[in-house]
């Protein structure tokens, strides 16, 4: 270990910031106690989480920290989007690389995308642009919660669960005999979005059905400026609006289950897909000329991207007395292509005779399968035993390179155990076992080999660039550990410890990729030579609910001994139009943070809260951050609600990011305001229709998230949003 990392002057930096966002939170929680009226306190029904344990248990009892957001969360915040309503969760941050439908990742806890394991309908997704899941097509049709687990969650999910879990969760089984559905109409005015979704379902004894079906079409996204700049190019944005941003989405999907008695199985199949346009002053070589208006904002020209999800899950699951079997199998097919008109940069590569225009194409195909025992030794005890394992292949196509042809395999085994002796203390451990496999297949651009030999470039640089991927075969085995516990001394009082080692084995582009990636304005390589991830990771939280106030704080600290992330090096690409080179790297690095949130309940009907969320970051190895890390975050909220009314307002406050990598900007600080409020109205037969209304940035402050490749262009995030949700439900009882 690097001891440089543990220095106490670096400790004492890490302390000093966490103590002031506790003495701020601390603060408040003092001034606050003057509004509580009474010490009247409400009961809630407790909520399960399923992603901590592999089984339900009560999220109180869980010793990770976590989040669950149920669709009373949804509809306050009027979100549509599984993305929109994760970055109102504390130590969660997002950025998408252009509007609606485009590349969205998620960053928790300071960890990049690829170091969280989302989980839908119990089953691992797929990262087809190798940087983690991408979240912008995700919708909120047919989910119940999202749960979300921070921290290391390893010994569960194995490989790429260093920073934490992100579990989907369908609606429940109702329990009486109904036939219902539902249908919704969606607006919004920052790229004039009309959508809207068909649900049907049916409940008659053993079986349950539904099918949803979902639209939307949306233009050319506002944004807060006249201009863009790259590479002192100054490039107009008329009627500052992105051109060619405009798309559309399909999503239909299709759920069964029959249970009897002790015997549960359900099938599920969707699809996605999406086609979006790329903004051209943001895709291959920005030109002023590119970019003029062309007086239609719904249009879809070249430069696009169509995006094809198709996922089929089965589960199946039997109980006994004390032993639960339980089994999934998963298929999963992602299709990506970008479309561009034909160009090269060498002069020398001729147009392909098929599909000129297809400059990319992934095909990326995952079979997953799991298997796990639960034992219930007693009262006191309860055991898990799993394994699951995964097969990947992607295949590519297109007269350009961003991703290699790679296969790979993984499959490992778990054991957690659950000692809870009485209603204060709980137990619980877990180790875990991974093997995996990757092959990568070498790709050599013969043209650009070409062009830098006319340069009169050495062999040596042309042998440097002309392999877009090298073949690379590896084998990697590692480990995982455990050990957390909750203590619940009295109902005001939680403390949750949680500390573990986790891993995670490096993906096809973090090993191999050699080339321009267009959209983040950089030229890409891997190493070859990286080894996996290993970490410590130490996370811990209290909360206390006194009267009308709840207060949690969640402070986390995590060592890694070879953190992979993709670090700018300063170094100009010898390509045409790349721009800087971004390698991936490993090193020794140290994360540090807190999140904290205080609720007030006053005035019978108001409710105040306020959030705030802190990441510390540094690369041991060269005393310095990390790249791309989160800015502290501060949210504010005010709620009022009666009956079938609801009206929030909330200050959010960014703060600038000054603490940044080599060869990499600062990002200024923004306050955004926004107002939102809902209504339900009774339609008969305890149905209500929901309508809600939301104003995001109402004073269109122009802003740039520090986490988006696009603020290099200096493209700021979307400008002033209005969205109207609108749900109609409707159901009827059978006999």
């Amino acid at each position: 270990m690097n001891f440089y990392c543990v220095k106490i002057e670096h400790f004492l930096k890490i302390g000093t910031n966490l103590m002031k966002t506790n003495l701020i939170t601390t603060a408040l929680l003092l001034s606050a106690s003057a509004f509580v009226q009474a010490e009247t306190k409400t009961e809630l029904e407790p909520i399960n989480v399923y992603s901590a344990y592999a089984t339900p248990v009560n999220q109180d009892q869980t010793a990770s920290s976590v989040t669950v957001l149920t669709e009373k969360d949804f509809l306050e915040r009027n979100a549509t989007y599984v993305s929109d309503v994760l970055k109102t969760v504390p130590g969660v941050a997002m950025s998408a690389n252009g509007g609606r439908g485009a590349l969205t990742s998620l960053f928790l806890r300071g960890a990049e995308s690829n170091h969280t394991v989302v989980i839908i309908d119990g089953v691992k997704m797929n990262p087809v642009n190798g940087r983690g899941f991408d979240f912008g097509g995700l919708s909120l049709s047919n989910i119940d919660r999202i749960e979300v687990l921070r921290g290391e969650q390893s010994a569960l999910w194995g490989s790429d669960a260093m920073g934490g879990v992100i579990d989907v969760v369908p609606p429940a089984v109702p329990m009486d005999n109904r036939v219902f559905g539902d249908v919704t109409l969606l607006g919004k005015s920052v790229n004039g979005t009309i959508g809207g979704s068909l649900m049907l379902g049916i409940k008659k004894n053993a079986w349950y059905s539904y099918i949803r079906y979902s639209e939307q079409h949306f233009g050319d996204y506002h944004i807060p400026t006249d201009s863009i700049v790259y590479l002192t190019q100054k490039i107009p944005i008329y009627g500052r609006k992105l051109k060619n941003t405009a798309g559309i989405e399909r999503n239909i999907g299709l759920f069964t289950q029959y249970q009897r008695r002790a015997y549960r199985a359900n099938f599920s199949v969707s699809n996605v897909y999406q086609k979006t346009g790329f903004f051209p002053g943001a895709h291959g070589i920005p030109d002023a000329s590119r970019v003029e208006d062309d007086g239609d904002s719904r249009n879809i020209e070249l430069p696009y991207s169509k995006v094809n999800h198709l996922k089929v899950t089965i589960h199946q699951q039997y109980a006994w007395e004390k032993l639960i079997l339980s089994g999934d199998l998963g298929f999963q097919n992602n299709h990506r292509e970008e479309w561009s008109a034909f160009h090269t940069h060498y002069g020398s590569q001729p147009a392909p005779e098929k599909d000129p225009d297809k400059e990319l194409a992934f095909n990326l195909n995952t079979f997953s399968a799991s298997v796990k025992a639960r034992f219930i030794g007693s009262s006191s005890w309860e055991h898990t035993l799993g394994w699951d394992g995964q097969y990947q292949r992607n295949d590519i196509a297109g007269y350009s390179f961003l991703l290699p042809e790679y296969h790979r395999s993984t499959t490992g085994m778990l054991w957690l155990t659950t000692y809870r002796p009485n209603n204060v203390l709980s137990v619980s451990g877990g180790a875990r076992y991974d093997y995996g496999y990757i092959n990568i297949s070498s790709h050599e651009d013969v043209y650009l080999a070409d062009y830098l030999q006319k340069q009169g470039y050495t062999q040596e640089q042309i042998d440097l660039y002309k392999w877009n991927s090298h073949q690379v075969k590896k084998h990697y085995g590692d480990y995982s550990l455990s050990l957390g516990l909750v203590w619940t001394p009295s109902d005001k009082h939680l403390v949750k410890v949680n500390i573990g080692r986790s891993f995670r084995l490096p993906g096809a582009n973090e090993l191999a990729a050699n080339g321009v990636h267009h959209g983040t304005f950089r030229h890409e390589q891997g190493d070859a030579n990286l080894k996996s991830e290993q970490g410590w990771q130490l996370d811990a939280s209290y909360h206390l609910k006194y009267r009308r106030i709840s207060f949690s704080v969640s402070p986390f600290v995590s060592w890694f001994s070879n953190y992979i992330f993709l670090r700018p090096t300063g170094e100009w690409s010898v390509l045409p139009h790349a721009g800087q080179i971004y390698r991936y790297t490993g090193a020794e690095a140290l994360f540090a943070g807190t999140e904290a949130t205080v609720d007030v309940d006053f005035l019978r009907n108001f409710n105040y809260r306020i959030s705030a969320e802190y990441v510390y970051t540094y690369n041991c190895d060269e005393h310095i951050p990390l790249s791309f890390s989160p800015p502290p975050v501060m949210r504010n909220t005010l709620t009022w609600q009666k009956n079938r009314y609801m009206l929030y307002a909330e200050w959010q406050s960014i703060a600038r990011q000054n603490r940044v990598d080599r060869n990499e900007d600062r990002t200024a600080g923004a306050n955004l305001f926004h107002l939102g409020g809902s209504l339900n109205i009774p339609i008969g037969g305890n149905n209500e229709i929901e309508i809600t209304l939301t104003a995001r940035n109402i004073f269109n402050t122009r802003y740039y998230n520090h986490l988006s490749f696009y603020r290099k262009v200096e493209i700021p995030e979307p400008g002033r949003n209005f969205q109207l949700l609108i749900k109609v439900p409707f159901k009827k009882l059978l006999k």
